[in-house]
């Protein structure tokens, strides 16, 4: 399709949009989905997009990018384009894969989602040029190239100034963190853009040296799972509200957590389906791209386990984890959420992993926050996690000075036992 043709189909309601999407763009040209859609009735309803199987990275990365753009034989061709953005996965789940989207539509998708949360639209309304800091795992992209050691000034690109000049930041010193501080200290941000793990780690060295930074007015914290010890580290030594923003870099952000801790979707950005739902509640979470033309994902797997709520003022969301790091205890999942919630209140822990090393047998390593959590609340957090790992579990507490984090930069909180998964079949074959 071309640019012109997929501007057309942007104006269009989203289930006529995403029937569109699949007639003309070649990675959906397979039975299956070709099948699914003869079956369809309906334009604007969406729930006939349950008979469409299922999308993986994979799938998408097959034939990349001609498999959206037929008339694009390879990557190098869209670097220079004057109307489409080339970036890349963070790696998460696997080596990073080449993504393409509308130019501009980042930031609009991003600010679409940010205004979710009435605090934080009240706040940007009122700054024509905001300012943010970001700090967590460095990656290359489209702004910034690691290649080297890049200086401050090739650091900061617009409104963004990215900190990080490596990953994990529990093995990085004092002058590193100085750096930082110094360089925020500097670019005087708005607010920060934090991974909940490497701000857990900074927070600990601005409490240190007793660091304010009257600027910032609030912090998003993204990336991967925003544990609970993280979050009560930035907010008392920060002194200002954290807000989870989700989404990835393929389907841009889908939930902003609002001014009452409820996670909104960005209902413009995508259509949000819940499949698979355990008895315990804990469901997947596959996205239905609407807004980037370019590359429209359809029933894409993200990966995450998720909880759908309602309440009168409509539908929100729980993030419960990733998948792959869901413990499979007597036939029941056992979500990160579940585990991070019996360190709700507990004050002594910056950073945890609890991993299973046998069917009942699990370790918790934990980094010390000060001097530590309190003796008799570590007995009590251990009958806790016994408690929710099944009867006959034992869990063995070992504090350690780091833990390292995955090739991604990203961190684990929790590490079922090593058990190959069954690659998804391909949508494309």
């Amino acid at each position: 399709m071309s640019l012109t043709a997929m501007a057309s189909v942007s104006v269009l309601p989203p289930g006529e949009r995403v029937r569109r999407w699949l007639e003309v763009t070649p990675v959906y040209q397979t039975p299956l989905v070709q099948a699914a859609l003869a079956r369809a009735t309906g334009n604007d309803d969406c729930a006939w997009w349950d008979l469409l199987p299922f999308m993986t990275k994979r799938d998408w990365q097959k034939n990349f990018p001609a498999n959206f753009l037929p008339w694009a034989a390879s990557v190098d061709e869209l670097e220079d384009h004057p109307e489409i953005e080339l970036d890349f996965t963070s790696g998460t789940s696997g080596e990073r894969a080449p993504l393409i989207m509308p130019r501009g539509w980042w930031a609009v998708q991003e600010r679409r989602a940010l205004f979710l949360n009435r605090h934080v639209a009240r706040i940007l309304d009122k700054i024509a040029s905001p300012r943010r800091a970001t700090l967590s795992a460095p990656v290359c992209n489209g702004d910034v190239s690691y290649i080297g050691r890049p200086s401050f000034v090739d650091r900061s690109v617009g409104g963004t100034l990215y900190l990080s000049l490596s990953a994990n930041p529990w093995l990085w010193g004092a002058v590193e963190f100085e750096r930082i501080a110094m360089e925020i200290a500097q670019w005087q941000p708005d607010f920060l853009d934090l991974d909940p793990v490497y701000g857990a780690a900074f927070a600990r060295f601005c409490r240190e040296r007793k660091l304010r930074f009257p600027t910032v007015k609030f912090i998003l914290s993204s990336y991967e799972f925003v544990s609970v010890v993280h979050r009560t580290l930035m907010e008392e030594i920060f002194a200002v509200p954290v807000f989870n923003l989700y989404g990835s870099t393929e389907t841009g952000h889908l939930l902003m957590e609002d001014e009452h801790q409820r996670l909104r979707p960005s209902g413009e950005t995508a259509f949000l389906e819940c499949v698979e739902p355990s008895p315990e509640g804990a469901a997947q979470i596959v996205v239905t791209t609407l807004s980037n033309d370019v590359m429209p994902l359809v029933r894409y797997r993200i990966g995450d386990h998720v909880e759908r709520l309602s309440d009168e003022s409509g539908d929100h969301f729980r993030l419960l984890g990733r998948v792959r790091d869901a413990f499979q205890i007597a036939g029941r999942i056992v979500t990160t959420a579940e585990v991070d919630a019996c360190f709700a209140g507990m004050t002594g822990i910056a950073h945890y992993q609890l991993a299973q090393i046998a069917a009942d047998r699990f370790r918790l390593r934990y980094i010390a926050d000060g001097s530590g959590p309190d003796s008799a609340r570590l007995v009590e957090l251990r009958g806790e996690l016994g408690r929710l790992l099944g009867s006959g579990s034992e869990v063995a507490l070992e504090q350690v000075d780091q833990l390292l984090a995955e090739r991604s930069g990203k961190f684990r909180l929790t590490v079922p036992l090593a058990n190959p998964a069954r690659p998804e079949p391909l949508l494309v074959s």
